[in-house]
């Protein structure tokens, strides 16, 4: 997820490049959900016309909305969808629906199992939005067939290195997996490195989410099965143009600002690798 996050700030970076006539303070809360609101008290101190926050926690986002609102600041809150009613007291949500990636991901692997097999689910952080709902697709999807199960599920915290050690957890085991779906393509990625290591890669198919240029290259490998691109591009921009026209005092056409996730497999993948050039071309 750090991965992904980071073409995120990329492309809040460069809007900033680009718009003389606006200036963006861009903090880490370094995944700490008390620092992440001290950071928005001290936006509100220095009189900030808007708020643009990824939450650390869902959970958590209350308590930064009161303060912007508070003050009167406008907070657009980006790829995180936050839990409750706080959803209606933001100004405005920008992101993917992440219930669909995990239904994407698992149609495609149910397709390729001919709807039998042993799932093994990689989670992300517990408790973030994403993991909760990228896995509740991922249960939906094999619930409707009678030949799937899921025989292992863990977190591997969005990290490479986790994966991989959840991973050679599981072949110790001696479990049968016939598919590893993993909530991003980092966890996917380090999966992948454990099956190769033990020679049982071509047993198990894996999929991932997200469409990192890393995950790409494995898809052609044919290594990775399946991806779901999110666009870090669109969400990052999407998020820092939403803030401006609420600092201007635009009325927006709609408070939730969806950017669909694409399914990547073997046959499309090269049209995402163009994708990251043209984005890369971009930048410089």
């Amino acid at each position: 997820m750090k991965k992904w996050l980071s073409y995120l700030y990329d492309a809040i970076k460069e809007y900033d490049q680009q718009h003389d006539e606006v200036e963006v303070k861009m903090v880490d809360a370094k995944n700490d959900s008390n620092t992440q609101l001290k950071q928005v008290e001290q936006f509100v101190v220095e009189g900030v016309d808007a708020i643009v926050t990824i939450p650390v926690e869902t959970s958590s986002v209350k308590p930064l909305v009161n303060v912007a609102k508070q003050a009167n600041i406008p907070i657009v809150v980006v790829n995180r969808l936050p839990e409750g009613d706080v959803v209606n007291q933001i100004d405005a949500y920008v992101g993917s629906e992440s219930i669909q990636a995990g239904r994407l991901q698992m149609e495609e692997i149910a397709k390729m199992l001919n709807q039998k097999g042993n799932i093994a689910i990689i989670n992300g952080e517990l408790g973030h939005e994403a993991a909760v709902k990228r896995t509740e697709g991922n249960k939906e999807v094999i619930n409707k067939h009678s030949g799937m199960k899921v025989v292992r599920e863990g977190t591997a915290k969005w990290q490479r290195a986790d994966g991989m050690k959840l991973m050679e957890n599981w072949i110790q085991s001696g479990e049968k997996i016939d598919a590893v779906v993993s909530n991003n393509d980092e966890m996917a990625i380090g999966a992948i490195m454990a099956l190769e290591r033990a020679g049982k890669l071509d047993q198990v198919l894996v999929a991932g989410v997200d469409g990192t240029p890393d995950a790409l290259k494995y898809i052609q490998q044919g290594k990775l099965k399946v991806s779901v691109f999110q666009d870090p591009v669109k969400q990052g921009q999407g998020g820092i143009e939403t803030a401006v026209k609420l600092a201007k005092g635009e009325k927006l056409k709609e408070k939730m600002i969806w950017v669909p996730y694409e399914l990547i497999t073997k046959d499309n993948v090269q049209d995402y690798v163009k994708r990251w050039d043209d984005y890369n071309k971009m930048k410089k």
